[in-house]
């Protein structure tokens, strides 16, 4: 790191090398070193959060970092943002090789996340409002055409189905973000193995149908 980025001065004092199940304490808030007994603890803290996510293909400019800096410090101590640089062993494997299609041509992943306690309608309505306004707000400077996104942040904003039927029309919309040319593909496998569309969500692939 200190060859490719001086600038940011980085120190050993600076990393934490742990294992795994470490790992999931550290990002659940534990502070490094508590017992891994903690995890037979099962009462949890009640809170409630909204996650988004982009792909970007190109480096993002200065004006971009700063309105991302700007929407970031209205919510302060609320939210949370991760990037996740791509490329190396990931950008080796054709996009049409596994279900997973964000590979050659990106950056890093972003996630946008906000998270309260408050159980109220009210904080609820607050929160999602910011987290859609800063995704509108990063929309000049990541993918488009489709506006990629990630698959395990589950986003019902880039568009959704009841939850007892799966529109196709709707479908293809998030699946295009979701798998882009492997949607179709997904969509055929469905019909083979679950051709009544028993397993389902409210972004699930729908069976591919002559009709379609």
């Amino acid at each position: 790191m200190n060859a490719s980025f001086p600038e940011l001065g980085l120190k050993q004092s600076d990393c934490m090398e742990m294992s795994w199940i470490q790992s999931t304490l550290f990002w659940a808030g534990y502070r490094n070193g508590t017992p891994l007994d903690v995890l037979l603890n099962r009462t949890q803290n009640k809170f409630f959060y909204k996650v988004k996510s982009d792909y970007v293909k190109d480096p993002i400019p200065k004006t971009g970092l700063e309105t991302l800096w700007k929407w970031m410090m209205k919510i302060v101590d609320r939210n949370f943002l991760e990037m996740s640089p791509y490329g190396g062993r990931m950008a080796e494997i054709s996009e049409s090789e596994t279900p997973f299609p964000h590979r050659a041509g990106n950056l890093y992943k972003i996630e946008y996340g906000v998270y309260w306690t408050n159980g109220s309608i009210e904080a609820a309505k607050q929160y999602v409002k910011w987290s859609r306004r800063l995704h509108a707000a990063m929309a000049p400077y990541v993918s488009s055409n489709p506006r990629e996104a990630f698959l395990n942040y589950r986003d019902l904003d880039i568009g959704s189905n009841g939850s007892n039927y799966t529109d196709f029309e709707v479908a293809e919309v998030y699946g295009a973000k979701y798998f882009m040319g492997n949607f179709l593909r997904l969509a055929r496998v469905k019909a083979i193995v679950d051709p009544d569309n028993f397993f389902k969500n409210e972004q699930s692939i729908p069976p591919f149908s002559s009709k379609n």
